[in-house]
């Protein structure tokens, strides 16, 4: 039963429907930075950590509060041949990640920064992410009705989102244009500079 989630994760493929994994992450990824190990928060049904694992030789840990979420992501990519991808429950919000400082060179948060203290989780990204690691941010747009996602009101904007993202420690957040891929989210990039 996924009603209890926030976001009420709707059946996998509607879901699924509404992006383009591997196109989202090639505008919010370069190819130059992407090699290493990645942090996802909140994987849900590993929509972008398949195509996460295979754009790294490194490790893409996958967490999410929700068991299921982790079963699901797990026979994926047994299914798929990827042996890359380290999927666990876990309470991130509460808890962090349980990675090591600087350990990560790439930080995923989708659809997550509609939560109490966006940045705390901002912060935690940036403490696992080594100098030059990059985070990638993408959300629900407010501006135009979207088929799914978390109520409008508790929707940050763009500009909002940047801001948390400096009050974290980033600098140059700058926001990365989805409508290919997803057209109902809008991305943010930044990069830890220290």
């Amino acid at each position: 039963d996924m009603k209890g989630r926030e976001s009420g994760m709707p059946e996998e493929h509607y879901w699924e429907s509404f992006f383009d994994a591997d196109l989202a992450l090639t505008a919010l990824v370069s190819d130059t930075s992407a090699n290493g190990d990645w942090i996802e928060f909140g994987c849900g049904y590993g929509t972008f950590t398949l195509a996460a694992a295979r754009r790294t030789s490194g490790l893409v840990t996958a967490q999410d509060i929700e068991p299921a979420m982790i079963e699901i992501v797990r026979a994926k990519a047994q299914a798929q041949g990827l042996h890359n991808i380290r999927a666990g429950v876990r309470d991130f919000l509460a808890h962090g990640t349980g990675l090591a400082d600087g350990s990560q060179s790439c930080a995923l948060i989708f659809n997550l920064l509609h939560i109490e203290d966006p940045v705390a989780l901002l912060r935690e990204a940036h403490r696992t992410l080594h100098t030059g690691g990059r985070l990638a941010i993408m959300h629900w747009r407010s501006d135009i009705p979207t088929p799914r996602g978390p109520p409008l009101a508790i929707r940050p904007v763009a500009a909002q989102c940047e801001e948390w993202i400096r009050t974290a420690g980033f600098v140059d957040a700058r926001p990365v244009d989805l409508r290919d891929s997803c057209p109902y989210h809008f991305g943010i990039i930044a990069v830890r500079s220290e």
